[in-house]
């Protein structure tokens, strides 16, 4: 941590220049903000995705999976999650499509990519508030659809605890649920099934 950099931080809260708010944000990432600048110099073939939070080294490829994941997020908040989904799907050799923005709230989103999954061998769907778009797209197709519920969300979401007992008691059929947030474990499921 640069100690210049946090005593200017500090000093800018107890002039006013800055809100404790924005320095709490500052201060999120102050231990690593430029290690990702500095740690892609090591390698040509490094890859950070800033918005899955993930840093990939690919060494070599593996054999692409028969058929293709489709990654379907409901809102853009749930795309932090379903990026490392896809990261870690595409380490794991899965051809992947991706569907965002097609929650609920707007069911008309979704019907324009009904061809695309019901073509889809297996089905990630990221969804935070009630987690709703699971059962929906479930209903709509006959693949494996595995359920990674986000902790975004207003009012009663409780960190997407609301989202997962949604998902969990899901009542279409071909429904796995992973942890909260958890798109690495839901790429690494989709990729199990995908070789099957």
């Amino acid at each position: 941590m640069n100690r210049r950099r946090l005593a200017d931080l500090l000093e800018a809260v107890r002039s006013g220049e800055l809100a404790v708010g924005e320095a709490l944000d500052l201060l999120r990432d102050l231990p690593y903000a430029e290690l990702f600048a500095a740690v892609s110099d090591l390698h040509p073939q490094l890859r950070y995705n800033a918005l899955g939070r993930t840093l990939v080294l690919q060494s070599e490829r593996v054999a692409e999976k028969d058929g293709t994941l489709v990654i379907v997020t409901a809102g853009t908040a749930d795309l932090p999650v379903a990026e490392e989904a896809f990261e870690m799907a595409n380490l794991l050799g899965a051809r992947v499509e991706r569907i965002n923005d097609v929650g609920v709230a707007g069911t008309h989103r979704l019907v324009p990519h009904l061809p695309v999954l019901r073509r889809a061998r297996a089905l990630i769907v990221v969804a935070g508030m009630e987690g709703a778009l699971v059962s929906l797209v479930a209903g709509l197709v006959d693949s494996p659809v595995i359920a990674v519920p986000t902790s975004v969300g207003y009012g009663a979401s409780f960190g997407g605890l609301a989202a997962l007992l949604g998902m969990l008691n899901s009542c279409a059929g071909g429904v796995g649920v992973v942890n909260i947030d958890n798109g690495y474990g839901a790429a690494c499921l989709a990729a199990l099934i995908m070789r099957s």
